[in-house]
């Protein structure tokens, strides 16, 4: 059985999926992209806002889901240029305090709307 969780705090899907679901103890996120929910205008006037953004709305539905960035297992970051890797890095652990989530990160050829930085999740819903 599977749980949809969206959150109106975070951008709606432009597409074929949902912002979450949650399987099981487990919460899995679809990639967050830099789009400010009030507006839904792509938030880019750099590698570091534009990941602060993504950072947020992972946040939303984490919230939606009930848990927050301690419960997340597994990231992946994918980029557009990896010489912004450091940047989205400094961003991205200013979310976490300890026990990091697994991660990679991939360069990839290019993103939905032509952003520089996506990351998805998977977190556990109980502690």
């Amino acid at each position: 059985m599977k749980t949809v969780v969206n959150s109106d705090k975070a951008p709606a899907p432009i597409g074929p999926y949902s912002q979450s679901i949650i399987a099981g103890d487990f919460v899995f996120l679809s990639g967050q992209v830099a789009i400010y929910p009030p507006t839904g205008e792509l938030v880019l006037d750099d590698i570091k806002t534009e990941t602060r953004q993504v950072m947020e709305n992972i946040k939303a539905v984490l919230l939606e889901a009930g848990i927050g960035f301690s419960h997340i297992v597994k990231t992946t970051i994918f980029l557009k240029d990896m010489a912004s890797f450091a940047d989205v890095n400094e961003v991205y652990g200013s979310y976490f305090t300890e026990k990091f989530p697994a991660r990679e990160t991939v360069a990839v050829a290019g993103l939905p709307k032509n952003v520089n930085v996506e990351i998805s999740v998977t977190a556990l819903k109980a502690s």
